[in-house]
């Protein structure tokens, strides 16, 4: 899977993880990443299209 750059709310702080799962919630698709600073997730918007080339 490619590594992709998320940002965490709550510690304020960017990184990167290959480590994430693809949700869709509404016709909306998120990548999914359990942050490094705590116990709590980060998601980031994603096209139709990156959602696809993500899942392979």
């Amino acid at each position: 899977m490619a590594e992709i750059e998320f940002y965490d709310v709550k510690a304020k702080n960017k990184f990167k993880t290959d480590k994430f799962d693809i949700r869709e919630k509404k016709g909306r698709y998120f990548a999914v990443a359990k942050s490094p600073s705590g116990p709590h997730e980060c998601w980031r918007i994603l096209s139709e299209k990156q959602a696809k080339e993500l899942q392979g």
